[in-house]
């Protein structure tokens, strides 16, 4: 018997305006680069910290969710100010991106990833590149390209569910939970986390 969907993943949840800076930046693209591919729907924008998989059972879904709970981490200022895109073969995604990436975000997503490898729910792909995909299925790849820069305070982040089972696919926020103050040991200045 196959196993019962139930994608699953945290992600970092843009806030509103995140999302329509967002879609107007990606507008203003496919409008001057002429891709071919479809506009993501700004409503689905999210930055990927985790994947959890396609078939998570629910005791590994509860251990996620009480794993998260005892994540602390500071909240952070994220600055969106390039697009680029993935080196797929034919389906080839854009995405917006951050030159910078904040110390706390890489201190996040190592604090979660080591939760959830304690808790009997260890992720399923652990390579972490920063995004918001915005465009998919273009026809052709997108250099480095400058753009607005949008500023994205990051107070939360969440458990989503994928529902493939709907058309048009929608996600549902399973949980959510609030960066806090950090008591924890810093990263010396200049030094890479292990994911960049």
């Amino acid at each position: 018997m196959a196993a019962e969907l139930n994608r699953l993943f945290f992600a970092l949840w843009p806030p509103e305006a995140v999302r329509a800076a967002g879609a107007e930046a990606a507008r203003d693209l496919k409008l001057r680069m002429q891709p071919g591919g479809y506009l993501s729907a700004a409503e689905r924008y999210h930055l990927t910290l985790l994947f959890l998989g396609d078939t998570v059972a629910p005791t590994a879904e509860a251990a996620a969710i009480a794993a998260a709970a005892a994540v602390r981490s500071a909240p952070f200022e994220l600055t969106l100010d390039h697009a680029g895109s993935f080196r797929n073969n034919r389906q080839i995604p854009w995405w917006l991106g951050a030159r910078e990436v904040p110390p706390e975000l890489g201190q996040l997503y190592e604090r979660l990833r080591e939760a959830l490898m304690r808790s009997g729910a260890p992720p399923e792909r652990l390579k972490f590149s920063p995004h918001l995909t915005v465009l998919r299925d273009a026809q052709l790849p997108l250099p480095m390209t400058a753009i607005r820069p949008i500023s994205w305070k990051v107070e939360e982040f969440v458990l989503i569910r994928s529902r493939l089972d709907l058309r048009p696919l929608r996600y549902e926020l399973l949980g959510r939970w609030p960066l806090l103050a950090d008591t924890g040991p810093t990263m010396p200045a200049g030094q890479l986390p292990l994911w960049a």
